[in-house]
């Protein structure tokens, strides 16, 4: 039976179709909705993968060409000339290792930070679950990761480096990786919404926290004192993470910091997802 049900005076009208009004069903069924709209998701993704490279004269190639090209800058740098320890791992994979979550992490941050105010008149015209719009964003970048992991199998085979078992648990990591991205980029999304300034934080954060993460050199180069203070960066812990499942017994991983950068990135994505909700309500108003 087709009807409409408003559940604010309890009558039911037949009609044509099926629709449901009640009071407070946005903050009720806010996940039950964020399914319904699945496929609106799987759109979003989808026009965002086909649009990111287009025009361009390599295509995807990007995806490859770009952690590439900072690979050999990182080995020149802080390999060659600033003759910084690998344990024993050739230093284009010590690099890469690290490279690999940092670029899903730096694309996925700066895309969910702007993916609000770029999608402003679908967002403004319709109703549905905001957090799809961020969310969307960072499936793009996890493709770029799939795509950019194909250089560090070929690096692995050119240096005759296999790893051990635990390369199995790097899903783990890269699961953690995602969902810091995915924390930290609701927070700015939502503040860009009100807080244009952020356009221009965000580029300046992603450089800067390239030099203050272990991409170019071993996290082992911090002194003990400091390592614990150096996890605040929840990046360290992935970072960490990525390279001792992919170096195996030749990356060790400092479990203190580890366990605090699990702990930031829970707060961070909590934190997200409640920042969020609270205030997409008023997206449409301002946007």
């Amino acid at each position: 039976m087709q009807q409409v049900v408003d559940k604010t005076d309890g009558k039911h009208k037949h009609g044509s179709f099926s629709l449901v009004i009640e009071s407070g069903r946005t903050e009720h069924h806010y996940w039950r909705d964020l399914w319904s709209y699945r496929e609106l998701f799987f759109f979003l993704s989808w026009r965002d993968i086909l649009v990111r490279y287009k025009q361009t004269a390599i295509g995807i190639a990007w995806s490859i060409l770009r952690p590439f090209l900072t690979m050999v800058v990182c080995t020149v740098v802080f390999g060659r000339l600033g003759k910084m320890p690998s344990n024993g791992v050739p230093y284009p994979i010590l690099v890469f290792a690290a490279l690999l979550p940092w670029q899903m992490f730096a694309g996925a941050f700066a895309s969910c930070s702007t993916s609000v105010v770029s999608n402003a008149q679908l967002i403004s015209k319709i109703y549905f679950p905001r957090m799809i719009v961020p969310a969307s964003a960072v499936i793009v970048n996890l493709v770029d990761f799939l795509i950019s992991f194909a250089i560090l199998v070929v690096l692995m085979a050119y240096y005759h480096f296999m790893p051990d078992w635990r390369f199995a648990l790097l899903p783990l990591f890269t699961v953690m990786a995602v969902l810091t991205a995915f924390g930290v980029g609701l927070w700015v999304a939502a503040l860009n919404v009100r807080y244009r300034d952020f356009q221009h934080v965000v580029p300046f954060v992603v450089q800067f926290g390239l030099y203050v993460s272990p991409v170019g050199f071993s996290s082992s180069v911090v002194p003990d004192k400091w390592r614990l203070l150096y996890s605040v960066n929840p990046m360290v812990g992935v970072i960490d993470g990525f390279r001792w499942a992919i170096l195996g017994g030749k990356s060790d991983l400092y479990m203190p910091g580890f366990i605090l950068s699990i702990v930031l990135v829970g707060l961070l994505l909590i934190g997200g997802i409640r920042y969020f909700r609270k205030t997409e309500k008023t997206f449409a108003d301002i946007i």
